[in-house]
Formats: structure tokens, sequence, C-alpha cells
């Protein structure tokens, strides 16, 4: 056999084993621009780094964040949502990519307020049977600014939140968190 025919015969092989590599890169480079795609406009987790949230998110649970349903509504108050830190927050010291979570409690136009171990929105004593314990900080009326929100975390004497460094801007929200994936025994929505 001379060395042409040998090159001949290993041709179709080589071929075919080209081919098939070429097959698996196009399929990985599709599955990470979808990921990336879906992590930057749909959904992407995130991970619970504090007792902020306590008793409703623990430290090390692991969450689904939804992006979608603000596009088309704005958040609601007792939406739980994940936020880039207000300038406020960076002024001190908290990189900007760091994500919060924390409840909204006040919308844009309404009066927010804590007193006598209460939140009142509007005047009226919010009925919160997901908290920790009651706040034990007072903080006086105020009305949230257009485009903000007041958020709190549910643990309300453990929670670095709008009490302390201001509203927070629709802009800065990334997201709501909605469904729970691990631990497992508390797998499910939020």
């Amino acid at each position: 056999m001379t060395p042409h025919e040998s090159e001949a015969k290993d041709s179709p092989a080589s071929s075919k084993i080209w081919r098939s590599w070429q097959e698996n890169l196009t399929l990985v480079a599709i599955a990470l621009c979808l990921a990336f795609l879906i992590r930057t406009f749909i959904a992407e987790p995130r991970f619970i780094p504090s007792d902020s949230m306590l008793p409703t998110l623990h430290t090390g649970d692991r969450l689904v964040v939804e992006k979608i349903s603000y596009k088309f509504h704005p958040p609601k108050t007792g939406d739980i949502i994940v936020f880039q830190p207000p300038e406020e927050l960076q002024r001190r010291g908290y990189p900007k990519d760091q994500a919060f979570i924390k409840r909204v409690i006040g919308e844009p136009g309404e009066i927010v307020s804590v007193a006598h171990g209460k939140v009142y929105l509007n005047g009226q004593a919010l009925q919160e049977d997901y908290i920790a314990e009651p706040p034990n900080n007072p903080y006086p009326p105020q009305v949230v600014p257009e485009g903000e929100f007041f958020v709190m975390g549910d643990n309300r004497n453990d929670s670095n939140d709008s009490r302390y460094w201001g509203f927070l801007p629709r802009k800065n929200i990334i997201g709501r968190a909605t469904f729970r994936f691990w631990p497992l025994d508390r797998f499910g929505f939020i």
C-alpha cells in the first residue's frame, strides 16, 4: 500500500472525528451562550450570606432570583428582592457588585415608620408574621420618594436596611427571590 492510499483510508475516519469535535464544541458554545443570556436577563442563583432575613431565609440558603417580572410592574410591598447596594452603602465600603436581599416594606409615595415594636405603613401597623422579633429601634415617619423603595430584613434587629442607609433606588433592584433550591429540606417557593 502506498502512503497516498494509506492517507485516503485514514481521511474518512479523521474527518468523522473532526466533525464530532465540531458538533461537541458547537453544543458547548450554545450552552454557554444560553447560560449567559438566562443569567443576565431571566434568572440567576444567589446565596444567602447572613441572618438578616431570618426566619424566612437562613444563612447558606440558595435561591433563584427572577429578573423579568419587574420589567412589567414595580415591586410590591412584601416582595423579597435582591439588589445592588445604593450609593450610601458603597460610601460605607460595600462593593458595587455585592448583592443584598431584603423585603419591600414601602413603595413610592407611602409613609413608613417604626414605633413601639411595630412597622407602620401609611399609619397602619403591618401584620408581620414572618419576622424574627419586633423591631426595637424607632424610625420617624418618612415618605418614600418617587422611584425608590423602603426595604427591611425580616430579622428586624439584625438587619442593615433602609432605616440605616436610606431608600433603595429602583435601578438597583436585580430581581425577586422566588424559589429556594437548597437545602433540600426547605426546597420550594418563597
